[in-house]
């Protein structure tokens, strides 16, 4: 038992250090050299992430051409992948904000490695849905410490732009990916596709706990607020438990459950094109197998400067509100799927391209702003990561509407179908989107007056 309590010990948030850094030029030059290891440190080992993720999108139609599995059966193991990590990022996120990220981060990725490791050998449906909803458990514990890092690190007025600069790890690991699979089902077989990521994920995993620490607190460093001289919007209160805060910031906060509603439809967007675009290419337009994971890399390559430039924009020309950048790139991002669907063809390579890369690049900007600046400026510091954590779980919600939900609408009604619920999704996000207009605004008045 005390071995067992000491390997959980490492896991517990760091105490505030018992000899705080009193001169200002050690506080600068820690400050700077702490922020920018921290910030490279999570987005390359969330960018490796997403290589035990999102390695099965690439390869979906020669998957499922192997094991001859149904369009149903993988929106089976998809929505089970979604509903572990839905689940799994809301209670992450609670644990995160009590836990070291140093240890958490890693300790998930791992674990998703390791799951890689074997899952090319499997062949049952029920056991490649049930371990890839494992995989899906042990991906949740990815963000949360992030969200984490970030709030510690990084004051309120350099958050937009600092958090959707670090969401394009979601996508750089999609696109390094794809690059990466088309590469080795062209020289090897789609099985690769899992070994190759998961060695990469362990040796990623150990580089982590090299790299990341804790809290500035916890190294003598001020909170970044004081350091920065950025108004604490939310103050604690002595004495408050973590439920508490938990109740009145999370629970009782009209504008996250607003956030969350609206990041289901977005998610359900996102997956759904992310997730069936290759096989929609390939099954019914007729693109030939390699050339279909190489376009379906032109998502992630778009998404992640439509996710900077989604942050940039919010912060130059709106004072930091997400609202108005969320509605433009809703709206687009509806017109984009429109003409994915319509022209989409073997014959129209570049046109199919544009359209992938533009629904990447209109999508990455509602996912990063919605599920983390918006929900970091609308709740307690304290309570961020469970925040993030809980707008998330509903975006899993979509993400598992994604999977059977738009399987079932695929086989019912056919792709047109499909593509036509994920258009309407987007009119369904940019209305709730919307109704955060006043809520948004009124918390950065608050902001500015206190500054």
């Amino acid at each position: 038992m005390p071995t067992l309590n000491r390997i959980f010990d490492i896991f517990k948030e760091l105490p505030p250090s018992s000899s705080p850094i009193q001169d200002p030029k050690e506080l600068d030059r820690l400050y700077k050299y702490w922020r920018w290891r921290t910030f490279y440190a999570s987005y390359v080992g969330y960018v490796v992430y997403y290589f035990t993720r999102k390695n099965i999108s690439s390869v979906l139609h020669l998957f499922s051409r192997d094991l001859g599995i149904s369009v149903l059966d993988l929106g089976l193991i998809s929505t089970t992948f979604y509903a572990t990590y839905g689940l799994g990022k809301f209670a992450s996120g609670i644990m995160a904000d009590r836990s070291n990220l140093r240890y958490f981060m890693a300790t998930g990725l791992l674990l998703s490695s390791v799951v890689n490791l074997f899952y090319a050998s499997l062949s049952s449906v029920w056991l490649l849905a049930f371990f890839w909803g494992l995989n899906g458990f042990f991906q949740s514990m990815g963000f949360a410490p992030v969200a984490r890092a970030l709030v510690h690190w990084y004051s309120p007025k350099e958050r937009a732009t600092i958090w959707t600069l670090w969401g394009s790890s979601h996508t750089a690991g999609i696109f390094l990916v794809g690059i990466l699979i088309t590469g080795l089902i062209k020289f090897f077989s789609w099985k690769a596709a899992f070994y190759v990521p998961g060695v990469i994920g362990v040796l990623v995993s150990l580089w982590l706990i090299n790299r990341l620490r804790d809290t500035p607190v916890a190294m003598g460093l001020p909170p970044i607020e004081k350091y920065r001289n950025d108004p604490f919007v939310f103050k604690k209160e002595a004495g408050v438990s973590h439920w508490e805060i938990l109740k009145k910031y999370l629970f009782a906060n009209p504008g996250v459950w607003v956030l969350s509603v609206a990041y289901i439809f977005v998610y359900m967007v996102r997956f759904g094109t992310l997730d069936w675009a290759t096989k929609f290419m390939y099954d019914v337009r007729g693109i030939d197998a390699v050339k279909v994971t190489f376009m379906w890399t032109a998502i992630p390559l778009l998404g992640m400067p439509g996710g900077i430039i989604a942050g940039y924009l919010a912060d130059r020309f709106f004072g930091g509100r997400c609202t108005p950048v969320n509605i433009i790139y809703l709206f687009l991002l509806a017109c984009s799927v429109y003409g994915f669907y319509h022209y989409a063809s073997p014959d129209h390579v570049f046109i199919t391209c544009c359209f992938l890369g533009a629904i990447g690049f209109f999508v990455d900007g509602p996912q990063n702003l919605i599920g983390g600046v918006q929900a970091s400026r609308i709740t307690a510091p304290e309570a961020v990561s469970a925040a993030c954590g809980f707008i998330g779980l509903f975006g899993y919600l979509g993400a598992m509407l994604s999977g059977s939900g738009l399987a079932y609408i695929t086989n019912r009604f056919g792709w047109g179908g499909m593509f036509g619920f994920c258009i309407a999704g987007c009119f369904l996000a940019m209305f709730l989107t919307a109704c955060t207009w006043n809520m948004e605004k009124a918390h950065i008045t608050v902001a500015k007056h206190k500054a």
